[in-house]
């Protein structure tokens, strides 16, 4: 579990790629390094990854992480070049204050920066994500205006929403702009996004008790079902 609070912008140093997965190296890395072990957990850009290997002293600190096709597939992280910043955050411990928000740093899918606005010394940014397969749905329903969202890792306030462009707004304030590698990031660029876990279980809950299974379509699914049952019980 993580808190969506960025510890620290550590540095790719070495990308090893084969039809298993990959290997990536993360340099710089050395202040959240003091308490490593192998095993441990690491959201590097907002994916749970586990450490296989490590170094406090050499490169400014390193370590190692192994990335299965499921990962690349899901996140933006198969596009990582050596010498790109990523985000690092070490999992939550139980002894310190609980900020942002529950992060499991499982992501859900990618979203595209579509528009970068400076607002005074903040930066909004709009994001559009996919369209909606079978495989993938919509994550949509679970954004919303106010709510929480986690973005490259960071836990994020969203600003806005247009359902019928698939956009979702962002606003980074000038602290948090230097703190993470969003604002680094150019229009067209990919993201990892992990929507707030509770509106799944809600969702889930929901299309269970109204008769639902997992192939349901949503609301619509939900929608013509209730439709069809009352017709058949009108003789129509």
């Amino acid at each position: 579990m993580f808190t969506g609070l960025i510890e620290h912008i550590g540095k790719v140093s070495s990308i090893v790629t084969d039809a298993a997965g990959c290997t990536l190296r993360i340099a710089d890395a050395a202040p959240i390094l003091g308490d490593c072990n192998i095993g441990d957990s690491i959201a590097v850009n907002g994916a749970c990854l586990t450490v296989v290997e490590f170094s406090k002293e050499e490169q400014g600190g390193w370590f190692t992480v192994w990335l299965a096709n499921e990962t690349l597939d899901r996140t933006d992280l198969g596009e990582l070049k050596v010498g790109d910043g990523v985000n690092l955050e070490r999992a939550m411990g139980g002894h310190g204050r609980f900020g942002g928000h529950f992060v499991q740093a499982h992501v859900d899918g990618t979203a595209t920066i579509v528009e970068q606005i400076s607002d005074g010394d903040s930066l909004r940014l709009t994001f559009q994500l996919p369209e909606a397969t079978p495989e993938r749905p919509s994550l949509l329903p679970f954004i919303i205006t106010k709510g929480y969202i986690a973005v490259d890792g960071a836990s994020l306030t969203i600003t806005g929403v247009n359902d019928a462009e698939r956009t979702f707004s962002l606003m980074l304030i000038k602290h948090t702009q230097e703190k993470i590698t969003l604002s680094k990031k150019p229009i067209g660029a990919k993201v990892n996004v992990e929507v707030e876990m509770v509106g799944k279980y809600i969702q889930k809950s929901i299309v269970a008790a109204l008769g639902g299974g997992d192939d349901s379509d949503g609301l619509r699914g939900l929608i013509e079902k209730v439709v069809e049952d009352v017709l058949k019980k009108r003789g129509l």
